[in-house]
């Protein structure tokens, strides 16, 4: 050992002189790597096949999707982790990220609609009137058609399919330009 130098800092480097990550660091990375792959296993496989992946760690996703008893799939999301841990991630974080904004926006969407929705068939032309100065190309008879339908059949305790239809127009409408928030 060194004059002056102890332990873990000899330790610390590696033969060529070059700074070792700590344990804890490649601990996170181990963690990262297998969040990752826990990640890849909530997508489907049209989700899937926009990700750069290789073949090996695409057999591997198919195999925990096969198994059943919970220690096992454990074991393969381990497996999937280190082959995971091989390849460099940068290209598959970025991919399964912007897949995941799809989804969250998409939420979103089908929230602001509700929240249309409901405030349409709650306030009626006032909801409307407001609604239709954001949109102003937007069909108010047959919007308006639809809310009546929507409140009938709610007094009437029938099933929604004319609140059904209301939420599938102003989806329409958000498709086109997106309808504004709106506190509910």
């Amino acid at each position: 050992m060194a004059p002056g130098k102890t332990d873990t800092e000899t330790a610390d480097r590696s033969p060529t002189g070059e700074q070792s990550a700590s344990k804890s660091q490649l601990k996170r990375d181990a963690r990262a790597k297998k969040s990752l792959a826990a990640a890849l296993l909530q997508l489907s496989t049209s989700q899937l096949s926009r990700i750069p992946l290789e073949n090996d760690v695409l057999l591997a996703i198919r195999e925990v999707h096969k198994i059943r008893s919970h220690g096992a799939r454990r074991r393969q999301l381990q497996y999937l982790a280190k082959l995971i841990r091989r390849v460099d991630t940068a290209a598959i974080v970025a991919a399964v990220e912007d897949i995941q904004s799809e989804a969250r926006g998409l939420t979103a969407r089908q929230h602001r609609t509700e929240v249309w929705r409901d405030a349409l068939m709650e306030q009626g032309d006032d909801a409307l009137s407001e609604l239709l100065r954001r949109h102003p190309m937007a069909d108010a008879q047959h919007l308006r058609q639809l809310i009546r339908n929507a409140r009938h059949e709610k007094c009437a305790g029938k099933p929604p399919a004319a609140a059904r239809a209301l939420f599938r127009a102003l989806r329409d409408l958000d498709a086109e330009q997106p309808l504004p928030a709106r506190r509910s």
